[in-house]
This record gives structure tokens, sequence and C-alpha cells, in this order.
């Protein structure tokens, strides 16, 4: 029960600092494939895209903010039961190295993660019962860094 209460009570933190981007051209799209800006948006979405060979489909939903070294961000999701998910995160930080961790609603690692060595992470899940899960990112090296997060289902 404490791991639970420590985990909302972080996840309400990290969702009151989570600032999420609204501010795309009024000529793009938010998931422009095309956009030649390189940003952390645009590097998740690459890495997102990675999934499609295998049938995944990218949601139209994402974060973005600024990661702090060793500050997670814990954000909440609702996942259905029967669908596979891969969430795909990334910054422009060279130097920074990402990791992206899935927990069910009791605060137990669900999941798996895929990568975590670089300023790219990705972590995947296939769901068996539909509820609320959390993903956490969290900067393991570097100092801060504009860093955003995308998610595919199939």
């Amino acid at each position: 029960m404490k791991r639970l209460a420590l985990l909302f009570g972080l996840s309400l933190v990290a969702m009151a600092h989570a600032q999420e981007d609204k501010s795309t051209p009024a000529n793009s799209s938010p998931l422009a494939w095309n956009s030649h800006d390189k940003s952390p948006r645009s590097l998740a979405l690459e890495l997102a895209a990675g999934n499609e060979g295998e049938g995944y489909q990218v949601h139209d939903g994402f974060w973005s903010g600024t990661l702090s070294k060793a500050e997670p961000v814990l954000l909440e999701v609702y996942l259905f039961a029967g669908n596979d998910y891969r969430f795909s995160a990334a910054n422009l930080d060279a130097f920074s190295k990402l990791r992206l961790s899935i927990f069910d609603a009791w605060g137990y690692p669900a999941g798996q993660e895929y990568s975590a060595d670089s300023s790219c992470a990705t972590a995947g899940i296939s769901v068996i019962r539909s509820g609320r899960y959390f993903i956490r990112l969290v900067m393991t090296e570097g100092d801060k860094a504009d860093t955003c997060m995308v998610y595919s289902y199939k």
C-alpha cells in the first residue's frame, strides 16, 4: 500500500511539472513525418517509426518537457487488454542517457525495456489486464534536456 501511495504521489508531482507541447505550426500536423527540424519529438517519432514494420500505429498523444538528471517523471496511462504498446523517448543531448520503464497500478515492474543506454530509450508491454499503468522516464546521465515521449500500439 505504501508503494502505491508513493507512486501516486510521485505521479501527481510529475504530472504537475509535465508540460504538453501544444505549439505546432498551423500548416503541419502534430505528427509531421516530413519535418526537417530536429527536435526531441521528431527523434521520438523516428524511433517509433521503426515499429511500423511490426504493425504498430503511432498514437496521436505525446508528452514533452524538460528532464533533469535523477529526477524521474511518472506518466499515468490507461492501457487496454489485448493490445501491445511500445513507448519511445528521445532528447537532443548526445551525452545524456535515458531510461524508460513501465509499472503496473501497484508499482511493480511490467513490460520490457528494449534500449536504455543513449539519448533515446524504448520499452514495451503486452497488456493482459486493462487498467492504469505508469511510465517512468529518467535521465541517468546528463544535466537537463528537453525530452519527448510518444507511444505506438497494435
